[in-house]
C-alpha cells in the first residue's frame, strides 16, 4: 500500500535560500553603519543553517551592538596592609583593581602620568621614613610624644657639640704639651667620678623610678641643662676646668642613669601589641637621626660664624638659654604624652576619687592629664590625705589608731586609722592604710577605697574629731560601713579598671610605701 504526501501549492517549499534571504534582510536594518565603533559585517556565509540557529545568532548579534553601560565597581571585603600603604581590591566587572584608601589606584598594569608618579614617589618614601622611625603598632599618642623629643632631642644636641667645643678650647687642644694630662685627668677624675655618682644615685633612688616617673625625669633634665651650662663656662676658668669638668660629668652621669632607668616604661606605655622590643629599637633610630640634625645645626652655626672668632667664642652663650629653654619644653611636653598604665598609690587615688563621685573609672589618658609632672609636690593641699605605710612614733598616734591595732584578726591584711602630723605649727589630720605581710593587690585597693569612702564621709562633717570615747564607737561605725561600700564595689571597680587598659596585677608603691606590718597572735 502506498500512502500519498500531498503538499498544497499556496505554501511554497522549504528553500534554503529563501530562509537565508530572510535572514540577510533582518541583518540589513540593524543600523551597524551608523555607530563609527563598530566594523562592517562580513559576506554571509553560504553554509546551511536551521531555523533556531539564526534565532540564536541574531541574539547574539543585538547583544554585540548594544552599547554597554558603565558598571558600578564592587567594593570586595579584602583590605591588604602593604609598606605603601592600606588598600582595598575593588572589583569593576572586568577587571581586579587595587584602590587605595584615599582613593589613588594601585594599577597592576600600564603608565601614569607624571605628576601621579611623583606623587606615588613622595608617598612611598614618606611611607619609607614612616616605618623606618616608628613601630607598626602604637598608641594614638606616641606621634605627639615623637613631635616634642624631636625638639628636645636636636636642640640638646646642639648644646652638647658647642660645650665640647668649649671644653676644647679650655684645655688647649691644640697644644701638645697640655693635652696628654688633661686627658689623663678628665678620664680617672672626672669620668670616674661621674660614674661612681651614677651609681649611687641609682641605689638611691630605685623605687622613685616607678612611682614618680614624670616628676624624677624631668628633674634630671634640668640637671643635664645645667651640667651642658657649667661645660660652657670652662673657658672662662680654664684653671678651674678639672673642678667644673667633673661636676658637669656627674650631673651628666645622673641624668643619663634617669634616662636608662625610666627608658622602659615610657617605651611600655606605647607597646599596645606587647611590641616593646621594636618600639625600644625605633626609640634608639630615632635618637641617633635627631642628635645628627641637632649636630648639624650646631656644624651650621659654627660655620656661618668661622670668619669671625669673637662672635663664635661667645655663641655659645648667646644660644644656652634659647636651646636650653626650648629643650625642656620639648621634654616637658612629650612627658605629657606618656600615659602611663601602671598603678601607683597617686594613680589609684585619682581613679577611686572619681569612681566614688562620678561612678566612672578615668583612663589612663585622663589619669595622666590630671596628675601631669609634679615637678614640685606639694603637701597639705588636700584635706585628710591618704598615706600608705607606719605609724609614725615621732607624730601623735590618735586613740583611733591604738583601738585598730587591738581590733586585728587573722583575716584582717590591713587596717585604716587616723594619724595627725605637725608641720611647724601646722596641724595636719590624715587617714593613714597599713599593710601586713603578705597582702595581695587587691587587699591594697580594697584599703585605698575604703579609706577614700572615709574621707568623703569626714569632709562632710565640719569640724576635727576630738578624742574620747564617743569618737572611737563613731570611728568604727565609720569604717565597717565604709568597709561595706568598698566591698560591694571592689569586683566592678577592678573590671572596669581592666578593660580600660590599667595594670591591676601590681600597684607599685615607693620605700616608705612598701613599710609591712606583722601579726602575732598571742
Amino acid at each position: 500500500m502506498q500512502s500519498t504526501i500531498h503538499i498544497p501549492t499556496s505554501n511554497p517549499p522549504f528553500n534554503s535560500y529563501t530562509r537565508w534571504q530572510k535572514h540577510n534582510k533582518f541583518l540589513s536594518f540593524i543600523p551597524i553603519n551608523q555607530n563609527p565603533c563598530f566594523p562592517t559585517l562580513s559576506n554571509p556565509p553560504k553554509s546551511l543553517k536551521t531555523s533556531f540557529q539564526f534565532d540564536f545568532e541574531d541574539e547574539k548579534l543585538r547583544k554585540e551592538f548594544k552599547p554597554t553601560a558603565p558598571t558600578t565597581p564592587t567594593l570586595l571585603p579584602v583590605v591588604i596592609r602593604q609598606s605603601d600603604g592600606v588598600s582595598r581590591y575593588v572589583w569593576d566587572g572586568s577587571d581586579l583593581k587595587l584602590v587605595s584608601v584615599d582613593g589613588k589606584t594601585v594599577c597592576f598594569g600600564g603608565f601614569e602620568d607624571l605628576g601621579d608618579g611623583f606623587r606615588r614617589l613622595f608617598r612611598r618614601c614618606s611611607l619609607g621614613v614612616r616605618n623606618f622611625l616608628f613601630p607598626r603598632e602604637i598608641s594614638e599618642n606616641y606621634f605627639e610624644y615623637v613631635k616634642w623629643k624631636f625638639l628636645h632631642r636636636v636642640f640638646s644636641s646642639a648644646l652638647q657639640v658647642l660645650a665640647t667645643q668649649a671644653m676644647f678650647r679650655a684645655i688647649g687642644i691644640g697644644y701638645a704639651r697640655s693635652l696628654p694630662s688633661a686627658a689623663a685627668l678628665n678620664w680617672v677624675l672626672k669620668d670616674g667620678l661621674g660614674r661612681l655618682s651614677r651609681c649611687i644615685y641609682t641605689a638611691s633612688l630605685a623605687s622613685a623610678f616607678d612611682t614618680n616617673l614624670k616628676r624624677v625625669r624631668f628633674s634630671t633634665s634640668v640637671v643635664f641643662s645645667l651640667s651642658i651650662g657649667v661645660e660652657l663656662m670652662t673657658p672662662a676658668f680654664p684653671q678651674y676646668f678639672l673642678l667644673l669638668a667633673s661636676i658637669a660629668n656627674i650631673a651628666k652621669q645622673i641624668s643619663l642613669a634617669c634616662y636608662l632607668a625610666t627608658g622602659t616604661a615610657v617605651h611600655r606605655s606605647f607597646a599596645v601589641a606587647d611590641n616593646l622590643g621594636e618600639v625600644s629599637a625605633k626609640a634608639q633610630i630615632q635618637t641617633v637621626c635627631f642628635d645628627n640634625l641637632g649636630l648639624m645645626l650646631a656644624a651650621a652655626l659654627n660655620v656661618m660664624l668661622r670668619n669671625n672668632q669673637r662672635l663664635q667664642a661667645c655663641l655659645p652663650f648667646v644660644v644656652y638659654p634659647i636651646f636650653t629653654a626650648i629643650d625642656l619644653y620639648g621634654i616637658y611636653q612629650s612627658l605629657k604624652h606618656v600615659h602611663l598604665q601602671t598603678l601607683t598609690k597617686d594613680r589609684l587615688e585619682m581613679i577611686i576619687d572619681t569612681w566614688i563621685q562620678f561612678r566612672y573609672v578615668p583612663s589612663p589618658a585622663e589619669v595622666s592629664k590630671q596628675e601631669g609632672i609634679n615637678f614640685i609636690p606639694s603637701k597639705g593641699r588636700l584635706k585628710w590625705p591618704v598615706r600608705i605605710g607606719g605609724l609614725n612614733p615621732k607624730c601623735q598616734i590618735p586613740n583611733t589608731s591604738m583601738t585598730a591595732m587591738k581590733s586585728l584578726c587573722r583575716d584582717d591584711f590591713y587596717f585604716v586609722c587616723t594619724e595627725v602630723c605637725f608641720h611647724g605649727i601646722e596641724r595636719t589630720e590624715g587617714i593613714l592604710l597599713c599593710l601586713r605581710e603578705g597582702a595581695s593587690t587587691t587587699d591594697t585597693i580594697m584599703g585605698v577605697l575604703q579609706a577614700c569612702y572615709i574621707r568623703k564621709r569626714l569632709l562632710c562633717k565640719a569640724g576635727i574629731l576630738e578624742e574620747g570615747d564617743s569618737l572611737n564607737q563613731e570611728w568604727f561605725k565609720l569604717a565597717k560601713d565604709c568597709k561595706r561600700c568598698a566591698g560591694e564595689d571592689m569586683e566592678l571597680l577592678n573590671e572596669k579598671m581592666v578593660e580600660l587598659g590599667w595594670a591591676c596585677k601590681n600597684i607599685l608603691l615607693s620605700t616608705d610605701e612598701q613599710t609591712r606590718f606583722s601579726f602575732i597572735d598571742d
